[in-house]
């Protein structure tokens, strides 16, 4: 049997950590089926754990570290 994974969508302010309740910045998708969302800090934390029964990692940790489109040239 195949399975087809569809594209996650971008993770959002309103997308939660699991663990902590922060914001999510990583979605797991389960070998098992599910997911599970964690924020930065938790995500590198369990990142060898979850790399064991991940399907797929979707890791948008990138967004903490670059400058809002509507940043004025000072603030980047």
């Amino acid at each position: 049997m195949t399975t087809v994974l569809t594209p996650a969508s971008p993770l959002t302010a309103a997308d939660r950590c699991d663990r902590c309740g922060a914001q999510a910045y990583l979605r797991v998708v389960l070998l098992s089926g599910g997911e599970l969302l964690f924020c930065a800090h938790h995500g590198r934390k369990f990142e060898p754990e979850l790399k064991k029964i991940a399907a797929e990692i979707q890791d948008e940790t990138e967004r903490l570290t670059t400058a809002p489109s509507t940043a004025s040239e000072e603030e980047r």
